[in-house]
């Protein structure tokens, strides 16, 4: 019998190997492009309009917003090419409007069809609770009650095994939302800490140094404001349709066991 066994998911991308690869790339960007000697003037200050330089005053916390940065881009194609896969070949509504029209019609065997036609996660829990209807009809000993619970049952067991493969990822993306702002908000009280440092000295304030810790606190702010910002974008968006699928999946659910029911008179044996 084919079940979900057969249908396990591969696991996605690892979020660990996606954050070292980011990493790796926001170090590189910030030290030798951010940071290329051409950028600055003899003082060491950024050569006007050059967006690069200026970034790079904003200090060692800029390269750790800019991998929170690259990490939630990264994860976020990961998910949409993987939730992508996971709805399948057509509109997901439509495919359980057309399941649903085959089992009030009884024709099973054209539901499972449109199941091998669709693909995805939400055809294969669908293809596991009919092929589980098909199933419990040779089972003798088993009343309509328990027949219809073991239906229930598989598919219960069915969206267990393919709702990791939907949510992998996001508690990283949402976990980001919250870091950037934190990132940047400690890169903000480090160049504070320079800017006062600078007014805090004797005689005529070093306003080189006031001007560097100020724009380390903006640049910080400004980048870490934006990674937060992104990341609940993405979270929520692809929260949204994680959902979407579950309510598929439960919709489609209930109207199976309800054509079973329906079907064999009521839940008496």
């Amino acid at each position: 019998m084919e079940t979900k066994k057969q249908k396990s998911r591969s696991k996605g991308v690892s979020a660990a190997i996606i954050i070292l690869g980011c990493a790796i790339v926001a170090g590189l960007f910030f030290f030798y492009i951010c940071g290329d000697p051409s950028g600055f003037d003899e003082k060491g200050h950024p050569l006007p309009g050059n967006l690069f330089a200026t970034l790079y005053q904003g200090g060692y916390v800029i390269p750790c917003v800019i991998t929170l940065l690259l990490t939630v881009l990264v994860l976020s194609v990961e998910r949409l090419f993987a939730l992508g896969r996971a709805s399948g070949k057509g509109n997901v509504a439509q495919f359980v409007l057309n399941v649903k029209r085959q089992l009030d019609a009884g024709n099973i065997d054209s539901a499972l069809k449109l199941c091998d036609e669709q693909k995805g996660s939400v055809a294969n829990i669908v293809k596991s609770a009919l092929i589980r209807y098909q199933d419990v009809d040779q089972l003798p000993d088993a009343n309509n009650a328990e027949k219809s619970d073991m239906i229930q049952h598989e598919i219960e067991e069915a969206t267990t095994l393919e709702l990791p493969y939907l949510q992998q990822n996001l508690p990283v993306i949402a976990t980001i939302s919250t870091l950037g702002t934190l990132f940047g908000l400690l890169g903000t009280v480090l160049g504070m800490i320079k800017s006062f440092g600078a007014m805090g000295q004797e005689g005529a304030p070093d306003s080189t140094a006031l001007a560097v810790g100020i724009s380390e606190a903006l640049l910080n702010t400004a980048l870490g404001i934006a990674t937060g910002a992104l990341a609940i974008i993405t979270y929520s968006y692809f929260s949204g349709r994680v959902e979407s699928m579950t309510n598929a999946v439960d919709e489609i659910g209930f109207a199976i066991g309800q054509t079973y029911v329906d079907k064999h008179g009521g839940l008496s044996k």
